[in-house]
């Protein structure tokens, strides 16, 4: 099940807040926990027991650790023993098979291997239960000893499939009293119809423009039709994961759950560091704490600080797929990273504001191609034309007809991809002195935004979220 599919909005959701907010407190989580099943068993029966035998697992192995801290050795080979099984499946099910092709591409052999479906959310649930296994052999946390609250950490549906990957430290403290009411339940759902319409309306709408793209010849683009299909990719990415995003932290609202925020505006960043500080705030947080800092972190001379970045984006780009491109996606940015931190990086702030944004959306876009492209000659191809290599039209009737009839897309996607956007909002609602016209005038907004979106919902084939297939 999705968040835009018309069956959560209009028949799950409000099924789910009205029991949820009718039972007593004591019962919230429980109800929570098995609206968490079943969202799952909706979309991924099959694989819905290997999600709960991964949270007892976890559960077990929380206490397990936490048992043997006072022999510090013991508690190590447990962790290392708990972390290993759920990277071990995590990459039976999203590595085997690419290994296997590329071991077979390489000795001109023909391994036989059965090509598994990815389980929704694995990457996700497998980075969480890690992360709360770590805290707790260092003493951050307490294991949970209540299986139902572990499993509800592990499993809550507005989490689950796509993160945000919310710390347990965080998340905690929140599985006690839910401080719910017609304030948080109307902040949670003017937030999910705002992540709900830049799904809908802006991200499905660019993945339109960027599909007409793709599926042109390559030796028919010109300059600028590269340029439209990197730039609706962009804003497709961005509109779609931030959409969703933003769903999950209204849908947290409205349960009485913080998930945190987990986009800040990225397309606004004057270098690809600040860039990354924006986008997909939570997985950054997870690797820099897990991952970045373990190794050294800045700590050290130069070549054990580059050597830390290297090992990180090659481990972001594996996690994002199974795929070489993704790897090179990965190398890239650590390249760009280590590039803006010793060479050019201070030169870089002294320029003009419009420069860093130019340089910064340039850089980004030329990452996006490694990350569309089915493979590397693919991308490859593509980065010739889009920067003018070989004799290509600038301009061609492809191009120019996308962008006709697409204008006002790109614009409204320009603007609410920073802060123009909400600022234009806030001078229509704001400008009121009223203030029961003032809300009365937000309430028709966010409703006719909710109309608009359920519109396209109805009218177009549902298409599923980006990241649900990371």
């Amino acid at each position: 099940m999705q968040f835009s599919s018309i069956v959560f909005i209009f028949v799950f959701l409000p099924i789910t807040v009205a029991v949820y907010y009718l039972v007593p407190q004591k019962f919230r989580n429980p109800v929570m926990l098995v609206a968490s099943l079943l969202f799952y068993a909706w979309g991924e029966p099959v694989y819905l027991a290997l999600l709960v035998l991964s949270s007892m697992f976890n559960y077990f192995c929380g206490m397990d650790i936490e048992e043997k801290q006072k022999e510090r050795w013991l508690a190590r080979r447990s962790l290392f023993v708990a972390v290993a099984v759920n990277l071990l499946i995590l990459g039976f099910f999203k590595y085997y098979g690419w290994l296997l092709g590329t071991f077979n591409d390489l000795f001109s052999v023909s391994i036989p291997y059965r090509v598994l479906s990815l389980p929704i959310g694995l990457s996700f649930y497998t980075l969480r239960a890690a992360g709360y296994l770590v805290d707790v052999y260092r003493g951050e946390v307490k294991a949970q000893k209540n299986v139902f609250q572990f499993a509800l950490y592990m499993m809550m549906f507005p989490k689950l499939c796509a993160g945000p990957l919310v710390p347990y430290a965080a998340f905690e403290p929140q599985l006690g009293r839910h401080a719910v009411n017609v304030y948080t339940l109307g902040r949670g759902a003017s937030r999910f119809v705002c992540g709900l319409a830049k799904k809908a309306i802006l991200a499905d709408r660019m993945g339109e423009v960027f599909a007409q793209v793709y599926a042109l010849q390559m030796e028919t683009f010109s300059i600028l039709t590269a340029w439209v299909g990197c730039l609706a990719f962009a804003f497709q990415i961005y509109f779609d994961f931030g959409g969703y995003s933003d769903m999950a932290q209204g849908l947290g609202m409205m349960f009485g759950f913080d998930l945190g925020t987990n986009f800040r505006y990225p397309y606004t960043a004057k270098s690809v560091s600040e860039f990354w500080r924006k986008w997909h705030i939570s997985l950054g947080n997870w690797f820099k704490k897990y991952v970045y800092i373990p190794l050294g972190g800045s700590r050290g001379d130069t070549s054990i600080r580059v050597r830390n970045i290297f090992v990180v984006w090659l481990l972001v780009g594996l996690w994002h797929g199974a795929k070489w491109n993704l790897v090179l996606w990965g190398f890239f940015f650590a390249v760009v990273l280590v590039l803006e931190k010793y060479a050019w990086g201070g030169w870089l702030a002294g320029l003009p504001d419009f420069v860093q944004h130019a340089y910064t959306f340039a850089v980004v876009s030329v990452g996006w191609v490694l990350f569309f492209s089915p493979d590397t000659g693919y991308a490859m191809d593509y980065l010739e034309i889009m920067f003018g290599f070989g004799r290509r039209a600038l301009v061609d009737q492809q191009s120019l007809y996308l962008i006709v009839t697409h204008w006002v897309l790109f614009i409204l996607c320009v603007l609410c991809s920073s802060m123009r956007g909400w600022e234009l909002f806030c001078t229509m609602t704001e400008g009121r002195k009223n203030v029961i016209v003032r809300r009365l005038a937000v309430g028709v907004f966010y409703l006719l935004l909710f109309i608009v979106s359920v519109a396209f919902l109805v009218t177009e084939e549902c298409v599923p979220f980006l990241y649900y297939l990371v």
